[in-house]
């Protein structure tokens, strides 16, 4: 195999984890789309799909059934690392995970902004702007919201960051929950999501990290935590 095709093999094998862990579109049990289907939907050759599988089912995300299909055998907590359980996250408070949040995302968004792929760009972007419509029209957002933030995590390509943002994710649920009712967060959160998207869409990284702060402080302020 050329090293141009494990590339392609490689990054088949990483949309299909994203589909998993970050659009939500198979979870554990469930089954593939056809070879076919599946490569036409990546945009690749059969041949380059076929390796990306063989590569996570060696990883335990994948199994093979024969005469069955593909399946998902792997939970997304397994996936991208750490289980929750591991960090006794339900021992942690808003203010912990909120300090964490602003000791890792703002970095996060600056190595998004770097070297997201125009795929993993627009997927940041897609979420981003399907939450803003849910703001705008007063529905849940909290799977958006983790979308949004799994998305760039992502995009870092750092291994380690995906694997802690089961733990980010605590803190971001805790803050949609209560920044729903709190109309001043939704608008901040509004006018904030809309720089990091602008910022990370003209790969200026610096603005990422600022407007990703700007937007974790705000969050802080409008629950009534102190980040002194």
């Amino acid at each position: 195999m050329t090293k141009k095709e494990k590339n392609l093999s490689q990054n088949a094998a990483d949309d299909i984890v994203a589909m998993i862990t970050i659009d939500k579109k198979y979870s554990a049990g469930d089954k593939l789309p056809n070879e076919n289907d599946l490569a036409s939907m990546l945009k690749i050759s059969r041949t380059t799909l076929r390796e990306a599988i063989r590569i996570l089912v060696a990883h335990d995300v994948l199994e093979i059934r024969r005469g069955k299909g593909t399946f998902v055998v792997a939970k997304d907590e397994d996936i991208e690392g750490f289980s929750l359980d591991d960090f006794s996250v339900s021992k942690l408070n808003a203010k912990d995970l909120y300090e964490m949040r602003l000791i890792f995302e703002p970095q996060t968004a600056y190595y998004a902004a770097l070297r997201a792929t125009d795929k993993e760009l627009n997927r940041i972007l897609h979420y981003g702007k399907l939450e803003e419509q849910k703001i705008l029209n007063n529905e849940d957002r909290t799977e958006l919201d983790q979308a949004f933030h799994r998305a760039i995590a992502k995009a870092t390509h750092n291994e380690f960051m995906n694997k802690l943002m089961p733990i980010l994710h605590k803190a971001i649920d805790k803050g949609v929950v209560l920044s729903d009712e709190n109309k001043i967060v939704l608008e901040d959160t509004l006018i904030d999501h809309r720089m990091i998207m602008d910022f990370l869409e003209n790969r200026d990284a610096e603005g990422a990290k600022t407007a990703m702060k700007l937007h974790i402080i705000h969050a802080m302020r409008g629950l009534g935590i102190n980040n002194e």
